[in-house]
């Protein structure tokens, strides 16, 4: 990937709000969302040459809303899970371009998670030593539940518990608010989202796989997928935005089959729940 980039003219009308997960290397997980090092070096790379500036998901989501202004060349950092290779690969080079970034921590899988341990975690996590440093180096810390769930496919009482116990446990070990919550797997609905404001939350991002434009729901900021298949090309058309629909045209042909299959399941558990 080259570090020089055709220079943007005036502020687009929207910001590039990129998702990752691992940072990683195929020898160290199975996950195709796994990011190489390499790679995740040569795409902040492109975006130091490219004159682009990082914000943390709630300053976009505020601006979004008419609460600031975005930087010219603005782009949102987005880390899923709480995986600790965040703290090993990527936060020292988020340090040596100046960048900051957004992890959303499942708290039911931090690694010293102890009495409020959610099951087996997916891989390595952080602790929270680790997320304290975080915090205090500047990264943004949210919330992306307590135990990973399906947020639109659980009974409302657990509905609540996963909401409000991240934000109760993150808030008390980092010492400060955590407004912004994402959605495990991009799911939500109008009572997952009316649920996530009752907790407190100010903003929520899903996935989309769509630029985050002025004026959209503040409780459905969308995002953009990075892999380890996307290729340099690729990252620099998703960052410029605009091709959203070539990009992810399979992304989003296979979001609309999934829906329609997860639709037909909870009608048909509702069904079996009435019975």
């Amino acid at each position: 990937m080259t570090a020089a980039a055709a220079p943007i003219r005036s502020a687009p009308p929207y910001v590039p709000i990129l998702m990752y997960h691992e940072i990683a290397t195929a020898a160290d997980t199975k996950s195709h969302l796994a990011v190489p090092p390499d790679n995740f070096a040569a795409q902040l790379e492109y975006l130091h040459g490219a004159g682009y500036q990082t914000i943390t998901f709630t300053a976009a989501a505020r601006a979004l809303a008419g609460a600031g202004q975005l930087p010219e060349r603005a782009v949102v950092l987005t880390f899923d899970d709480g995986y600790a290779d965040f703290h090993r690969e990527a936060l020292p080079l988020l340090d040596k371009y100046g960048f900051t970034a957004t992890v959303f921590v499942t708290t039911g899988w931090i690694d010293d998670a102890g009495k409020y341990a959610a099951g087996p975690a997916l891989g390595p996590m952080l602790s929270w030593s680790q997320i304290r440093e975080l915090a205090a180096a500047g990264v943004e810390i949210g919330a992306h539940s307590h135990g990973h769930p399906q947020l639109d496919q659980i009974p409302a009482r657990q509905l609540r518990d996963e909401l409000n116990t991240p934000k109760d446990l993150l808030e008390e070990g980092i010492g400060a608010p955590v407004p912004s919550v994402a959605y495990p797997f991009g799911y939500s609905n109008a009572g997952v989202r009316q649920a996530v404001r009752a907790a407190g939350y100010q903003h929520a991002c899903a996935v989309a796989n769509a630029t985050a434009r002025p004026g959209a729901d503040e409780f459905a900021v969308p995002r953009l997928t990075v892999r380890a298949s996307t290729r340099p090309q690729t990252f620099e058309r998703v960052v410029r935005g605009g091709q959203e629909s070539t990009i992810y045209l399979k992304d989003h042909a296979l979001t609309k089959g999934y829906a329609l299959v997860r639709r037909t399941k909870a009608v048909i558990g509702g069904i079996s729940r009435s019975a």
